[in-house]
């Protein structure tokens, strides 16, 4: 019969034996954590009944359990064990058999996420169905931005090389036509290098390397700035271009990047906005948010171009011919990515005759 004085020591040895059966199996575990999740559940039912029986063993070394009743427990003990790791047999084939259902998925493109997996590996592939949605759409926008790109590119190279040969041939002889075919070249080279500006900076976004210099600044200040060089693009254009701003709207920014999506958004509005007709800027607090905001007179968008004004190249349009004063299309998605740098927010909605761009920032107590 046990005594009462042998239960601390039972624990103790118990305890010990099951602390150093548990160091091996993590130890073993670590050494096959390469191999298959069903070698790992293998090792966890064999530490647990390996732990059971060391204390099974330390009772009886103790004479504390005799005769028949030893072989019944060691028995009971043997069973578990072998039931335990029967049942870890199933379930590691079943996660095995899973996880090779999910990896046959992966290989075969276009990736569609099975259906029926285990919790943690349709969260796995439900993220992976996510990427290779939006690897496939960031694709698509790449080779939609070189078509545009090269079509922008290449017509006004060969403008500029057909005039070029003119002057260089002496095919135009008179004053006033070599001036005009002068303004025209610098004015194209002018355009062309906005252009390889606006690529490099969205390659800069894209990649993660966009660097702000942020401190606190108010927003009546920059729409100030915007629309003192804006004016001149609004004057020659007809639009009449005025400003609302709150005396007070203070946030965190790199005022030369948020100047420049401002910009882009002011620019993208006069562009597309009738003669004598007005643009607004406004700043103020909404909703406790800064909210920059730019209202045209465009006659609006269609709803179902609504959702794609900020993609690459997107231009609302089928042709692909630039208009004089046009880019590449990269305005609006160079002012989306510095936007979200600031962990701030931008949407477009038609408001009245036009739409209303907005852009919201976190503002500084």
């Amino acid at each position: 019969m046990p005594r009462p004085g042998d239960l601390p020591m039972v624990m103790a040895v118990t305890a010990g034996l099951g602390l150093l059966i548990a160091l091996a199996g993590v130890w073993l575990m670590g050494r096959l954590r390469t191999r298959s999740i069903g070698v790992a559940m293998a090792v966890v039912v064999v530490v647990a009944v390996a732990a059971t029986l060391a204390g099974v063993v330390a009772i009886i070394n103790k004479m504390i359990i005799e005769g028949p009743t030893k072989d019944f427990v060691l028995s009971v003990v043997a069973v578990g064990g072998l039931v335990g790791l029967g049942v870890a047999f199933v379930l590691a084939r079943r996660v095995v058999q899973e996880s090779r259902r999910l990896v046959a998925a992966v290989r075969d493109l276009p990736f569609v996420a099975p259906a029926g997996l285990p919790a943690e590996l349709q969260t796995i592939a439900n993220t992976l169905e996510e990427a290779y949605a939006r690897e496939q759409a960031l694709e698509g926008a790449r080779r939609e931005l070189v078509a545009w790109v090269s079509h922008d590119l290449r017509t006004p190279l060969a403008g500029m090389r057909a005039m070029a040969e003119a002057l260089e041939d002496g095919v135009v002889t008179d004053p006033e036509t070599v001036t005009r075919y002068h303004g025209q070249i610098k004015l194209e080279v002018e355009r062309l290098s906005a252009m390889v500006d606006d690529l490099f900076e969205l390659s800069r976004i894209h990649a993660g390397a966009l660097r702000l210099s942020r401190s606190r600044i108010g927003l009546a200040d920059l729409v100030a700035d915007t629309l003192a060089g804006a004016e001149p693009l609004a004057r020659a254009k007809g639009v009449v271009l005025t400003a609302e701003a709150a005396a007070a709207v203070p946030v965190e920014a790199d005022a030369g990047a948020l100047g420049r999506a401002l910009r882009n958004l002011v620019v993208n509005a006069i562009r597309h906005t009738p003669s004598d007709r007005p643009v607004v800027l406004r700043a103020a607090v909404e909703q406790g948010m800064a909210c920059l905001s730019v209202t045209d007179c465009c006659g609006g968008i269609p709803e179902e171009d609504l959702p794609r004004v900020f993609e690459v190249a997107f231009r609302g349009e089928a042709a692909r011919t630039p208009s004089a004063d046009g880019g590449a299309g990269l305005g609006l998605a160079i002012a989306q990515g510095i936007v979200e740098a600031h962990d701030g927010e931008i949407g477009v909605v038609n408001d009245g005759p036009g739409c209303r761009f907005e852009i919201r920032l976190p503002l500084v107590g």
